[in-house]
């Protein structure tokens, strides 16, 4: 990931399976689920990301 701080652009790989998350202009990249079935759950206020619960299930 490459970020330009003086255009406020980000440059990321396309190869790569991630979600990110952008909040007053800095990219995060959000943590994946462990090992099995997983979901990530960010939660909105005021119309910005605030955090974001990361769970997995093991069959």
């Amino acid at each position: 990931m490459n970020i330009n701080i003086e255009k406020m652009t980000a440059e990321i790989s396309l190869l790569e399976n991630a979600v990110y998350r952008v909040i007053d202009g800095k990219l995060e990249k959000v943590d994946v689920p462990g090992n099995g079935f997983g979901k990530q759950i960010i939660n909105w206020q005021n119309g910005k990301p605030v955090y974001y619960e990361i769970s997995y299930t093991k069959k």
